[in-house]
């Protein structure tokens, strides 16, 4: 649903800046409940967020900044945090504060409670939702699922491809697509290479003979693997002075669907200095039931089933 978009969508369209632009605007949109967005300069010591509004001052008291602060389900570094960034909110009202000034009463929890209720918790298994990246950690990538409610797109289910971090994938900020994996008690589960293609699909855009250009991702006694493609890797003979997300010249010897295997030979080694590419999704359908990676007439299988 577009009114349930991550945070940062809404923040410039010529609706929203109308709406926020005048006193009489802005209770016009309070009237009508219209989700509105707009940037939270600071995050007071009491943790209630002052938001740039362009006719008054914006305040999100702290029990209103997020969706299970009440109950403490979620922690006030979800607050802390959003310093700087868009945030969506509905107008509770506008006041006079204690000089006399206007003021609008905000609230960003009845946004994402009502994105939880009529959006995220409505969705099924295998259903392809836009996020947004909004930051990293070694284990995952944490996204912005609608309306800055968050959740967490494990690093082994970002690429086939094995990385280091998700900043080998990412950048903050990114929109991107990903699935639904599941549920738990509140929280939308999420994963992302089902979407990145088949190792088939990958390997038909190379071919034996060429030379190639990927990145090193491991470094093992018996070989270097490198990736040529997010969802497809290959191995190479030992090479030495080779590290990790290093880019490699790399001469196809090889491909083998049997065995989903590449075999390559390192021509060249030098430095990555390339931007991270944009996602090139292999799948634009809003629902999927079954992911099959490997090719039909290889022994191992691996796929998602999304029930």
């Amino acid at each position: 649903m577009t009114e349930y978009l991550p945070e940062g969508s809404r923040l410039n369209t010529l609706e929203n800046q109308a709406a926020i632009s005048s006193p009489a605007a802005l209770a016009a949109a309070m009237k009508k409940g219209t989700i509105l967005e707009a940037r939270a300069i600071v995050c007071d010591s009491a943790h209630n967020l002052i938001v740039d509004l362009p006719c008054m001052k914006g305040f999100i008291p702290r029990i209103e900044g997020a969706r299970g602060i009440e109950d403490r389900s979620v922690k006030d570094i979800a607050l802390i945090a959003r310093a700087g960034k868009p945030v969506c909110f509905r107008v509770m009202k506008i006041e006079n504060d204690k000089n006399g000034c206007q003021r609008a009463i905000l609230s960003r929890r009845s946004v994402q409670e009502e994105c939880w209720k009529n959006y995220l918790s409505k969705l099924n298994t295998g259903d392809v939702i836009p996020v947004s990246v909004t930051h990293m950690e070694r284990f995952g990538c944490f996204v912005d699922a609608g309306c800055g409610i968050p959740s967490l797109i494990p690093i082994d289910a970002i690429s086939v491809s094995r990385i280091n971090h998700p900043s080998d994938r990412f950048r903050i900020g990114q929109n991107i697509r990903a699935v639904v994996k599941g549920f738990e008690p509140g929280r939308i589960c999420l994963t992302h290479k089902e979407l990145l293609g088949t190792w088939q699909e990958n390997a038909d855009m190379f071919k034996p003979g060429e030379t190639v250009s990927g990145i090193i991702r491991s470094v093992e006694t018996y070989g270097v693997f490198v990736e040529l493609a997010p969802n497809l890797a290959g191995l190479a003979e030992p090479q030495e002075r080779v590290t990790p997300g290093q880019c490699a010249g790399v001469y196809i010897k090889a491909l083998i669907p049997e065995k989903m295997k590449v075999k390559l030979v390192i021509v060249d080694v030098f430095e990555n200095e390339m931007p991270i590419s944009p996602v090139r999704y292999f799948i634009n359908d809003d629902h999927i039931d079954r992911w099959r990676y490997t090719p039909e007439n290889a022994s191992k299988i691996i796929e998602t089933v999304f029930e």
